[in-house]
């Protein structure tokens, strides 16, 4: 476990030390400005049914409780982890959301002169870690049905001996896949000394036949991570609770990067989520995939073109610059995305509730004088 104090020293030999806070990891979803009274936030990705109610209930237990360390409760957790995902604890790492573990893998499998190779746009920790700490990040163009190129990462790689690819699946910001096969052969494909970090923190989101966790390819020993969380689907992005899964090596190597235990309270509220995952997660599928076909079937009635959605948000196509539509949005109570270059006219919306929902259309209608 790496104290504050270990922590500060395995950094010291770092150029950016001083970049090394939340804020400078964070993927920036403030919003410029004021807002009006009654804004509804569908900018963050985030699950606005909360953490589910057996979480809330046991995380209230909890509170008695935060006195202490609670170590043990790290422990019982990963184990619980590892059962639902069919692995053992020693392939998993908890971390604070999946930014930690995500941090750590930054850390661990990029170098001076092994750079991370990532698309381009997706979400941008891994790249903001690595150049903060003065390492070179390469950046491959999407597709042009806005898909990750995993031949291309893997070319490119090979080109700079890449120390790390990053795919996020389904992707942040476009909310598209990559199929099983392709993730499969990126694997298998994987450059003398690269390891890949597959993102799922949307995969529950997805219904395609295509598309599958990487999660089972851990077991064949190759040199892939894949990360989770339980601020998606569960709905518990404030409680910072995420994992990874590896084999047990990488995990070593990750582990030297983590800062703590994450809280006693979080790691309650987890547990129970696990514990009742099948309903929670069948119950909010279906919620939200039956929000994500009305939002996307009211564009279509109305001539407005989108990126085919696999997450809980849509990238719109709002036809000019979306820094303008974005502040119009939010003059009329509507926090949408922010600019993802090089999609400058796309607009990232988050699902929110269905009253959320009829309000960013009824916006939107406005803003676009539709």
């Amino acid at each position: 476990m790496l104290t504050r104090r270990r922590f500060g020293s395995r950094l010291a030999f770092l150029p950016a030390a001083a970049s090394f806070t939340e804020a400078a990891f964070a993927q920036r979803a403030a919003v410029a400005g004021p807002f009006p009274p009654e804004t509804v936030w569908l900018n963050a990705n985030e699950n606005p049914d909360g953490p589910p109610e057996e979480s809330i209930q046991a995380m209230s237990a909890a509170l008695a409780q935060a006195g202490r360390y609670c170590f043990q409760e790290l422990i019982s957790l990963r184990a619980a982890i590892s059962r639902s995902e069919s692995l053992e604890p020693q392939q998993i790492v908890v971390g604070a959301g999946s930014s930690e573990v995500l941090i750590a893998a930054t850390l661990a499998f990029t170098s001076a002169d092994r750079p991370l190779v990532t698309s381009s746009p997706t979400f941008e920790l891994p790249t903001t870690v690595t150049e903060a700490v003065g390492r070179e990040a390469v950046r491959v163009p999407l597709t042009e049905d806005l898909r990750t190129d995993v031949k291309k990462l893997v070319e490119e790689a090979a080109r700079v001996r890449g120390g790390m690819i990053y795919v996020c699946n389904p992707n942040n910001p476009t909310s598209t896949i990559n199929t099983k096969a392709e993730i499969a052969w990126l694997i298998e494909n994987l450059p003398a000394g690269a390891v890949a970090v597959i993102d799922e923190a949307y995969s529950h989101f997805s219904e395609s036949a295509e598309m599958a966790s990487a999660v089972a390819q851990i077991t064949t020993g190759r040199d892939v991570v894949i990360t989770r969380t339980f601020s998606k689907i569960y709905g518990m992005a404030g409680m910072r609770v995420g994992y990874a899964c590896a084999r047990p090596e990488l995990i070593s190597r990750m582990n030297a990067y983590r800062n703590n235990v994450i809280s006693v309270v979080s790691a309650r509220g987890a547990l129970a989520a696990i514990e009742n995952s099948a309903r929670i997660l069948t119950d909010r599928r279906r919620r939200y995939l039956t929000l994500r076909k009305e939002l996307c079937e009211w564009l279509r009635e109305h001539g407005i073109t989108y990126v085919e959605p696999h997450a809980n948000f849509v990238m719109i196509d709002v036809r000019r610059d979306v820094r303008e539509v974005g502040r119009e949005l939010l003059a009329r109570g509507v926090a949408a995305g922010r600019p993802f270059p090089p999609l400058t006219n796309m607009l990232r919306v988050s699902l929110g509730a269905p009253a959320d929902m009829d309000k960013f259309r009824s916006a939107l209608q406005e803003v676009l004088s539709l």
